[in-house]
């Protein structure tokens, strides 16, 4: 479980195949301390949860299955890419995003940012399917930042990231057309589940 604030913006530095080629091996630089990171643990990669599996000074290496690949960003990573990091989140640490699993939903697309104020507007189309879980003033993950939806459309929805997000994430390197990993409120997602399947709660 994590809480969508990234404690740092790592470098991919290594795409090594794996599990017969269909596994990727992802290695990333991190400024963490790896000296507290016991392999086994938990990280959020750009809002993938992903497990440690080997470890340096300044790195941690993961494997990133075929189902993950297909169904996240990871696929597309390289040598260079910025990653955002987040360690697992511990009882009695401060809540100060959402939480977060770490299950990626689906993958959207950066559809375009504007100066707004002293923030930026982006604007993001996720898969359609997503769009119900998906309500103005609820939470959302995008690339494993934790944001507040400022509005919702037919087809995609607003938030504003402030200057401080944009240099401490990768949304300082976001484009209109990158995609995204995007993950719906955990909550949103079990209402829905409950509605539909014909639940309507205590009366």
């Amino acid at each position: 479980m994590f809480t969508g604030l990234i404690t740092d913006l790592g470098t991919v530095r290594a795409v090594i195949p794996a599990g017969a080629g269909t596994d990727l091996r992802l290695e990333i630089a991190t400024a963490w301390d790896t000296r507290e990171i016991a392999p086994g643990a938990s990280v959020a990669c750009s809002g993938c949860c992903l497990t440690v599996i080997a470890k340096g000074e300044g790195w941690l290496a993961f494997t990133a299955s075929a189902e993950t690949l297909a169904k996240t960003t990871l696929g597309r990573w390289r040598p260079g890419t910025r990653v955002n990091l987040e360690r697992s989140l511990k009882l009695g640490d401060e809540l100060g995003g959402h939480l977060v699993s770490g299950h990626v939903d689906g993958v959207g697309l950066a559809v375009s940012a504007e100066a707004e104020g002293g923030s930026t507007r982006w604007r993001f189309r996720p898969p359609p399917d997503l769009m119900p879980y998906i309500a103005a003033k609820g939470s959302i993950a995008i690339d494993g930042v934790s944001l507040t939806v400022n509005d919702v459309d037919a087809d995609g929805f607003g938030v504003n990231i402030i200057p401080h997000t944009a240099a401490v994430t990768s949304f300082g390197l976001l484009r209109p057309g990158d995609p995204v990993n995007i993950e719906v409120d955990m909550l949103a997602r079990y209402v829905a589940r409950i509605l539909g399947a014909g639940g309507g709660g205590a009366r």
